[in-house]
């Protein structure tokens, strides 16, 4: 078993031991009575899982006062054992399991590595094996965004905090401009069907219970468009004509930022942070502040051109630190705009965390975070899962994003890894095409060298979709690398075959130079890459769904590549091409309902819209 083995993330040190032990009936977890409590919840996990994947009985006890042959498995917080926060060893021997750990934390991850092997336990044995492990980072998260435009249902939430916590995260943010239901402004929120204070309070104790922090997550000064659209929060907004972009000569129309000289803009924070932060028992905070791309374009150019943009920024950045503070907070930040301006990196106080964002191969997450370390900054590298913009992911950038970050960020001494998941121009990505990438950082980010020649299609098929056959994994893994259509160029960000189903014409210089051929052959891929889809021997409880995920992600992904074949003179029939999309579009929505809530969803609909007056 040893020489085949999987896990999810790969272990630090793993020795093979003489002997078995083999799994009975009525046996017992003992809890290490000085901590029961603690580590109670652990002891149920595997009990619920040798149910499940052995077929065996077994109950709980924080008593000694039981025969040592009765025990099976014994849990126990033993500092002097075990060096590392959150680290553990696991032992086993043919008599019994046992899990020594300096925590609770590493009690429970312990765990979560035991019932991994029972997955792959042949009949009721497992090999006697010898296992320390602990995590390179501190902080190991998770960010969903919940604002473009999908709101997760609270089952969706649940299954998600469980899978990752079974990865060993522990920190999850969803990503919020407008989505919570703040009672002081239901104009904001009313069509978007929000999280509300009492979902907050439940996924916080549940996310508790397995040894997550659930990090509230709040844009404080970009991205505050769900707002400033709203005529009481119109006179807050930086501008509201046309907005030079940093991306070429792409150009939007405002509002987007608050206006940071405007005292009203942190008067509106202050009250945000009022009503949304007592629903966490986390003491951090992610303000966000990240793609200020309108500053200086409006209400503070007079204020940038006297003081320099850059400090004009920093002094509301400043304010806001003060205020998260003053409430015994600590404030992350996404350090995109700071970074800009090296002269002001090292007056950042020493409590922030800088949160480090990039989400290509090559991102310079080396040269950032030198900047970061020279300062004494605290700082996160944060990745992205990649699956935004595309449909089902780009497999490769994704993982060479993700190691780029875990291995810059250990070089520097990062004390966080925040893996990103967003949802841009209509989060048409279904969640399933984001587990390679939620896995793959939950496995660099526990421990890079263990996992650097880490079997992803393996490990994900068993892991995230509970397919021992590897089907599932490996079409994941490879239907998220059709984005590399032949000869297409590089697109920052995002896909060719996304951005056809968004309405791109053949003038536009991203479509440029690709060939009849190059969309005939990433069609075959496609269809050869799906095709075994109804092999997959899943035993997860939602397994018709993500069959129908991804047949209707590889049925978009064929549509795009008709759609290019037109836009190149192959195609002809505007009617059947209508009746092909609209019929995606239908299985879209009711997979959309599968696991999110119904607000966003009409807007999300509308990127499809210029593709349709194509076709009418």
């Amino acid at each position: 078993m040893t020489e085949s083995l999987v896990l999810l993330p790969m272990p630090r040190h793993v020795t093979r031991l003489e002997g078995h032990f083999t799994f009975e009936d009525g046996r017992l977890v003992r809890l290490d009575s000085r901590h029961a409590q603690a580590v109670r919840f652990a002891g149920l996990r595997f009990c619920v899982a040798a149910q499940q994947y052995l077929g065996v009985d077994w109950d709980i006890t924080a008593s000694s006062a039981v025969p040592a042959g009765q025990v099976g498995l014994t849990l126990a917080i033993m500092p002097e054992a075990v060096a590392q926060p959150e680290g553990y060893r696991l032992r086993v021997a043919p008599e019994g399991i046992t899990i020594h750990a300096r925590d609770a934390a590493g009690i429970f991850y312990g765990v979560c590595t035991l019932v991994q092997l029972m997955q792959q336990a042949e009949g009721a044995t497992l090999p006697c094996l010898d296992i320390t492990d602990w995590p390179d980072f501190p902080a190991r998260g998770v960010m969903l965004d919940v604002s473009r435009d999908k709101v997760p249902t609270m089952e969706t939430l649940f299954a998600l905090v469980d899978r990752l916590a079974s990865w060993k995260v522990n920190q999850v943010q969803l990503y919020t401009e407008h989505t919570f239901a703040y009672r002081q402004h239901p104009d904001v929120w009313k069509d978007a069907s929000p999280l509300t204070g009492a979902e907050i309070l439940a996924l916080d104790a549940y996310c508790r219970e397995r040894f997550i922090e659930l990090v509230p997550n709040q844009n404080s000064f970009g991205h505050m468009k769900p707002w400033l659209i709203h005529e009481r929060y119109a006179h807050l907004a930086e501008t509201h004509g046309e907005i030079q972009t940093p991306w070429g000569n792409y150009k939007m129309q405002g509002p987007f930022s608050l206006a940071p000289e405007h005292p009203g803009s942190l008067e509106l924070i202050r009250s945000l942070y009022d009503e949304l932060l007592p629903h966490f028992t986390s003491r951090q905070i992610n303000v966000g502040c990240d793609e200020t791309i309108d500053l200086g374009q409006g209400a503070s150019k007079a204020a940038c051109e006297a003081r320099g943009e850059g400090q004009v920024y920093f002094d509301f950045l400043m304010k806001i630190y003060r205020d998260v503070t003053r409430r015994g907070y600590t404030m992350q930040f996404w350090g995109d705009i700071i970074i800009q301006h090296p002269d002001l990196v090292p007056q950042l106080p020493r409590d922030v965390i800088a949160l480090e964002w990039g989400y290509e191969f090559d991102h310079p997450f080396d040269a950032h975070g030198a900047q970061f370390a020279a300062a004494g900054v605290p700082f996160y590298v944060c990745p992205g899962t990649a699956t935004w913009n595309s449909l089902v992911g780009r497999t490769d950038n994704a993982l060479g994003n993700l190691l780029n970050a875990a291995e810059n960020g250990l070089k520097h001494g990062a004390t966080g890894y925040l893996n990103t998941d967003w949802g841009d121009n209509g989060h048409w990505q279904y969640l399933p095409m984001s587990y390679l990438g939620f896995g793959v950082g939950a496995a660099y980010s526990w421990c890079l060298d263990a996992n650097r020649t880490l079997d992803v299609p393996q490990a994900i098929s068993r892991f995230a979709f509970d397919d021992p056959s590897g089907v599932m994994g490996q079409i994941a893994y490879d239907l998220g690398n059709v984005y590399q259509v032949p000869h297409v160029p590089r697109i920052h960000n995002s896909s060719v075959l996304f951005h056809l189903l968004q309405g791109v014409v053949a003038d536009e210089e991203r479509f440029k130079g690709i060939t009849v051929a190059d969309f005939e052959t990433t069609r075959e891929r496609i269809d050869a890459i799906l095709a075994p889809l109804a092999a997959a021997q899943m035993r997860c409880a939602d397994t018709d769904l993500v069959k129908r995920e991804f047949a209707n992600a590889g049925r978009l992904l064929r549509h795009a590549c008709r759609r290019a074949l037109q836009l190149l003179g192959q195609e002809t029939d505007n009617a059947a091409m209508r009746a092909d999309l609209e019929e995606a579009i239908a299985e879209h929505k009711a997979l959309w309902l599968a696991r999110n809530r119904p607000g966003g969803l009409a807007d999300s609909l509308k990127h499809f819209d210029a593709l349709r007056k194509a076709y009418s």
